[in-house]
């Protein structure tokens, strides 16, 4: 099978989708790997190292797309991609459709299979390509809201942990999940007031046992979200269901409650957002004012620590890709329930709920 790695054209995502050693397992096993040029350049990769590796390399991105049977990306094609996908292509990456009714569409006219990273599910009901970015994800949400607190970014002036004589700033975290837990980590770490507000029961009873008195857990609801939030200085946003648009928990009468010049981070904008103000923002213009609050919507979050991101993602969907070269696309999703999950569009159909 013939992969094509393009370079990613998201604003500042600054990942590739496969690194040298992923070229090298490919072409041993006699399959063709196409690189765009300069690729690999945000983690500091050239040209050589896939060369050198087996890749050839492709002058323009549309060599890469002419010329391939897989499409492995990090991020969704963007409209100026739309035109060089072709029918039956096979395209791997993370996707988020419910969010993105207009990819949805031309993936299903241009009968392109597509396979999102986000919906990979193993038999123990976890998602080994979603965690690892989940992860960084998180632990940067409560490191970007800690920045924009900071004056010169037009926040509060606060330091997240406080000092002798000053109060920690409170920062609360809707939902427990992968990018939950890493987000109040990072804030606890660095001595801040955590709320974690939860739905799942079980999930709370880990969470308190997981934080101690570190964070407080609440039970989530509607009330408990309103009356939580007043008094934050810093609000992420946390919630995934899987293959779904983000439920909007935050309303913007909610959020004209927080204090002026308080941070919303909205991890879940990939999926539609949990707040009723916030759009998707670049990491070029990061953030937006509306009623005095601070937003942060950007979806690439993990692009600006590209060297961490890459290798935490590249190290769980080589296995995949091997399959999907080795077998094709129908007998991988037919031999690896993961894959079949992540099965969103094939011959023009809609497979995925």
């Amino acid at each position: 099978m013939i992969i094509g790695v393009p370079r990613e054209t998201k604003n500042n995502e600054n990942r590739v989708s496969l690194v040298p050693t992923g070229v090298a397992a490919l072409t041993q096993k006699g399959h063709k790997v196409i690189v765009e040029h300069d690729a690999g350049i945000g983690i500091g990769l050239g040209d050589d190292d896939y060369a050198n590796a087996g890749a050839e390399i492709a002058f323009s991105i549309s060599k890469v797309y002419e010329n391939s049977d897989l499409i492995l990306k990090v991020k969704e094609p963007l409209p100026d991609e739309y035109d060089l996908l072709r029918e039956g292509q096979i395209l791997f990456t993370f996707l988020h459709l419910a969010a993105n009714e207009e990819l949805t569409h031309i993936l299903l006219k241009k009968k392109v299979t597509s396979i999102a990273y986000e919906t990979v599910r193993n038999s123990e009901g976890n998602f080994p390509i979603l965690t690892p970015m989940s992860t960084v994800a998180g632990r940067l949400a409560s490191q970007i809201g800690a920045n924009f607190l900071q004056i010169n970014n037009g926040g509060k002036g606060m330091l997240l942990g406080g000092v002798v004589g000053s109060e920690p700033a409170r920062v609360v975290i809707l939902g427990g999940g992968v990018v939950g837990i890493n987000a109040a980590e990072v804030a606890v770490g660095l001595g801040a007031n955590v709320t974690i507000l939860e739905l799942d029961p079980k999930r709370i009873d880990f969470l308190q046992n997981h934080f101690g008195t570190k964070a407080e857990i609440i039970q989530s609801s509607p009330q408990s979200i309103s009356d939580a939030i007043i008094d934050s200085d810093l609000l992420i946003g946390a919630v995934l269901i899987p293959g779904s648009r983000s439920p909007k928990l935050v309303s913007r009468k909610m959020l004209h409650s927080m204090s002026r010049n308080s941070v919303v981070v909205d991890v879940a904008i990939d999926q539609g957002g949990l707040f009723e103000t916030i759009k998707p923002t670049t990491h070029q213009n990061p953030t937006y004012v509306v009623d005095g609050v601070i937003h942060y919507g950007v979806p690439n979050m993990p692009g600006i620590v590209p060297h961490t991101s890459t290798y935490a993602l590249t190290k769980q969907t080589l296995r995949y890709v091997e399959k999907i070269a080795e077998l094709g696309w129908h007998k991988a999703v037919e031999n690896d329930q993961s894959l079949a999950s992540g099965l969103c569009t094939a011959d023009g159909m809609m497979v995925n709920a």
